[in-house]
């Protein structure tokens, strides 16, 4: 994983970790790889996972068996879904709408560009 410095490393962390959710990679109740393993993976140090992990267990994406490891909740890809698509209306796309309004982009062009990418 290649860590962009403009973004805290844990965030992108937790970014990919829900990629891994909604992509399926981590199904609902799986296993999921320790803090230590994820480090050693990733080539950061473990307390930056470690937050990374504390966030997702207070956003009930994944939950922890002491002694046995983390898991991925039920439910945790709409979770997941629900943040993601939140964080998108909220940030990305106000300010792609200014951008095509900006650009003088008629709806009709979003509508085929959208298309011609969807398919």
């Amino acid at each position: 994983m290649e860590f962009n410095e403009l973004k805290p490393i844990y965030k992108q962390i937790i970014d990919s970790m829900y990629e891994r959710v909604l992509s399926s990679a981590w199904q609902e109740e799986a296993r999921i790889p320790s803090v230590r393993e994820i480090a050693a993976e990733l080539g950061v140090n473990p307390n930056t996972v470690m937050r990374a992990y504390d966030f997702l267990q207070n956003n009930d994406i994944i939950y922890n068996k002491r002694g046995i490891g983390n898991f991925v909740c039920t439910n945790a890809r709409e979770r997941v879904l629900e943040m993601r698509r939140d964080e998108f209306i909220n940030t990305q796309l106000p300010i792609m709408f200014k951008q095509i309004k900006m650009l003088e982009i008629s709806w009709d062009e979003v509508t085929k560009l959208f298309n011609n990418h969807t398919m």
